[in-house]
């Protein structure tokens, strides 16, 4: 049955490393094709836009956070378990990880379409980019809540 635990953790750190990943790729493209039209007419945004760019990263280092948290509970990464892995623990770590799978990759796409909106503003009114960068990091607050949701999980397991 050990097995079995191994199998389920191992299926959580990849649905928290793959699913927030997705979405930050999908986001993170979504603002650079808004992006490269605001630049090609002006050069001098490049720093502006770049930086809306980089908001929906974040989901993607929020689930390799967890995924990395998993391999050193379940002993891949950093020697021994932390924890038997048994079949009821494997599901445990797998229920964990489901927040921030699922919460990372939505928001960052998401994410990704309000800092594409944001990139409008930058094109028209520069100097206001900090309010296109507050409206895309209002996403962020899911994607933080469901980083910590998951993390407490993980760390409960016993």
């Amino acid at each position: 049955m050990e097995i079995y635990g191994t199998i389920l953790a191992l299926l959580g750190a990849a649905l928290a490393t793959f699913l927030p990943g997705m979405g930050s790729s999908k986001g993170v493209g979504i603002v650079g094709e808004a992006a490269s039209g605001v630049v090609a007419e002006d050069p001098s945004k490049f720093g502006q836009t770049l930086l809306l760019q980089a908001l929906p990263a974040t989901q993607g280092i929020y689930g390799l956070l967890i995924g990395f948290l998993v391999l050193l509970k379940v002993g891949f990464v950093g020697g021994d378990a932390q924890i038997e892995l048994t079949y009821v623990n494997g599901f445990y770590i797998l229920l964990s990880c489901l927040p921030i799978a699922f919460v990372g990759y939505y928001s960052a796409i998401r994410q990704g379409r309000v800092a594409a909106a944001g990139i409008g503003v930058v094109a028209k009114r520069p100097e206001e980019v900090s309010k296109a960068m507050i409206y895309a990091a209002m996403v962020e607050t899911y994607a933080v809540l469901a980083l910590l949701v998951s993390f407490l999980m993980l760390n409960g397991i016993k």
